[in-house]
């Protein structure tokens, strides 16, 4: 009698365990909370339509559609001057007499390697970036924007103005980009900073035009920059800086930070500056600025009070003058304090740099001078710029 009592209980939860598996695999909400009531019976939604052709308000796809495919990415390789000697020399450092001179070499170190920016601007394959992007580099690849690698070599850079001029030769380049005008440019234009940013792919970023003709930031020898809040980090370096119309405006090339990256303050070169200097790489295989041969030091108030000048004196304080050179020949002396070039007033150093700068050499300068309570108009013929010394 148990037995069959037992048999009788198991085939039953059996069955049920069977059919529980059928109703909980084939129909899932018949098992669903009891207690379950739907609050809502259907929802309605209301989906926009819209034309694909059709931006939304406020969109800058036409300036970057236009503009983004002359941005390039550069890579660039270096081969420490170490590995250099290592590679010609036919010595072979595993080689018993070898190592008897020489000792233990370490391996060859692997070439360092950098990336940034670059903005194809004619069809001859002529590309703009930085200075410091290409700097000593031994090898440059251009990755162009529908994914196509080729070598660049190097037409010129003018280091005093982070400015470098590459040229690739390859079949269908890409739309070059189109260069705006300077004097288009307010502060409060909204602009936007295309580049590779920490190489993980091009990228847009956008901002307004903070400051125009920013200098004394210390960044190069020449300033005049744009300075912006669009986003501008490394790798950025050598990209554009575009208005909302796809022009470009500008060459990407610094940012003031504290810990490497983007805080709302980045530099830009202005398109004319860019385009003077390219010209002039082009033309010249460099770049000539004009020359006096003075060594200029802003006027403190401490400077102005021991020279007993007025104290709203305005000007640079010549402290030294090279023997032989153009100002020394047209009869400037040290402590001399220059206060105008040419009848514009000098400020400081800055400004009388990019005076003398854009006379270029051969050409007559009148400086204003204040030597002893006494005011004096010398004329002097501007020589040529010496290139700067590059740290290795």
């Amino acid at each position: 009698m148990f037995n069959r009592l037992w048999l009788l209980f198991a085939q039953t939860v059996t069955i049920l365990l069977a059919a529980w598996f059928i109703v909980i695999t084939l129909k899932p909400s018949w098992i669903s909370d009891e207690g379950f009531e739907a609050i809502v019976d259907r929802v309605t939604l209301k989906e926009g339509s819209y034309d694909s052709s059709t931006l939304s308000p406020g969109s800058y796809h036409d300036a970057v559609k236009k503009s983004m495919p002359a941005v390039v990415n550069i890579f660039t390789s270096k081969t420490s001057v170490k590995t250099k000697a290592r590679k010609g020399n036919k010595q072979n450092p595993a080689d018993p007499l070898f190592k008897f001179f020489f000792g233990d070499q370490p391996p060859d170190e692997e070439p360092s390697s950098s990336l940034g920016s670059g903005v194809l601007v004619s069809p001859e394959g002529i590309i703009l970036t930085n200075h410091h992007v290409i700097h000593d580099a031994d090898d440059i690849d251009v990755a162009l924007s529908d994914g196509r690698k080729v070598k660049a070599k190097i037409i010129g850079s003018d280091p005093e103005t982070d400015i470098a001029v590459l040229k690739i030769d390859t079949k269908q380049l890409p739309t070059p980009i189109t260069l705006g005008k300077i004097e288009s440019v307010h502060v409060g234009d909204v602009v936007l900073a295309i580049g590779n940013p920490f190489g993980v792919g091009q990228t847009v970023t956008s901002g307004i035009v903070s400051a125009m003709g920013r200098d004394h930031v210390g960044i190069n020898t020449f300033e005049n920059f744009i300075q912006t809040d669009a986003a501008i980090n490394p790798g950025n370096s050598g990209g554009a800086l575009i208005d909302t119309r796809g022009n470009l405006i500008g060459i990407n090339t610094a940012i003031f930070s504290n810990n490497g990256g983007s805080m709302g303050i980045g530099f830009a070169i202005p398109v004319n500056l860019v385009k003077q200097i390219m010209e002039s790489i082009i033309g010249n295989g460099s770049v000539t600025r004009g020359w006096i041969g003075v060594e200029p030091q802003n006027l403190s108030i401490e400077l102005t009070e021991s020279l007993g000048l007025p104290g709203n004196t305005q000007g640079v304080l010549l402290s030294g003058v090279l023997e032989g050179g153009p100002a020394a020949r047209g009869g400037v002396k040290p402590g001399d304090v220059l206060t105008a070039v040419n009848g514009y007033k000098t400020k400081d150093v800055t400004q009388l740099l990019n005076q003398i700068a854009q006379i270029g050499p051969g050409n007559e300068a009148n400086l204003k001078i204040l030597r002893k309570d006494k005011e004096l108009v010398l004329k002097i013929q501007t020589g040529k710029r010496p290139k700067p010394k590059i740290p290795n």
